[in-house]
């Protein structure tokens, strides 16, 4: 098994957390997002994904893109612990919480999307930064409410024990610090947020204990 991440990415801290929950130590290879134009445009890791993006993770001869995909590929293969417990509408709440923040709130935050405001757009910094946090706010305030108000929240997102949405929620929480977002409009999401942090397995994902990290 191998994968290919950077350090920075959301994505693919997602995918080094489900790892590192599942005990799974895969050979890594790392692609920097910036260096030389961006390594995710050479022709051998294109010809892998062509979406080229991170991460990518090879078991065997198959290559599997899409962290959502990878984590309940590994869910299907390493069934403990499961990321996806309890009933069809349990695991129906932990799905849909985990796509909020993967398919509503990151793409708009996505590093391509913050370059294509830059250039061709024009945009500044300023503007940048104000879009990542306008959408930020809307995304994680929605995200408050739903674990708020749902008697299935515990500990975790769902109950007391990590799901693939806390695997999804805390890389958009350090998104949101770097990028200085204010967060204490969302004691529930924070309070989640604390919980995950002291499991070993994110602790262990996080960017900044990655040897590729700058």
């Amino acid at each position: 098994m191998q994968l290919f991440d950077y350090f920075r990415s959301s994505a693919s801290f997602r995918v080094r957390i489900g790892l590192n929950l599942k005990g799974l130590a895969p050979e890594r290879h790392f692609v920097h997002l910036t260096k030389g134009g961006g390594q995710q445009f050479d022709a051998a890791f294109t010809k892998m994904n062509p979406q080229q993006l991170v991460p990518v993770l090879v078991d065997g001869a198959e290559a599997i893109s899409q962290s959502l995909a990878i984590l309940e590929y590994l869910d299907e293969t390493h069934p403990e612990p499961s990321f996806l417990p309890g009933s069809p509408i349990d695991r129906a709440r932990i799905r849909a919480l985990s796509l909020a923040i993967a398919c509503d709130l990151h793409p708009l935050n996505n590093l391509r999307v913050l370059f294509y405001l830059k250039d061709p757009m024009g945009q500044s910094e300023d503007a940048r930064n104000t879009w990542y946090r306008h959408w930020v706010a809307k995304g994680l305030s929605a995200f408050e409410t739903a674990l708020k108000e749902d008697r299935r929240t515990g500990k975790f997102c769902h109950g007391d024990t990590p799901t693939l949405a806390d695997i999804c929620l805390v890389p958009q929480i350090f998104n949101a610090k770097r990028l200085e977002c204010p967060l204490d409009p969302y004691p529930t999401v924070m309070r989640v947020f604390d919980a995950c942090m002291k499991v070993p397995a994110f602790d262990a994902a996080q960017p900044m204990k990655q040897p590729d990290a700058e």
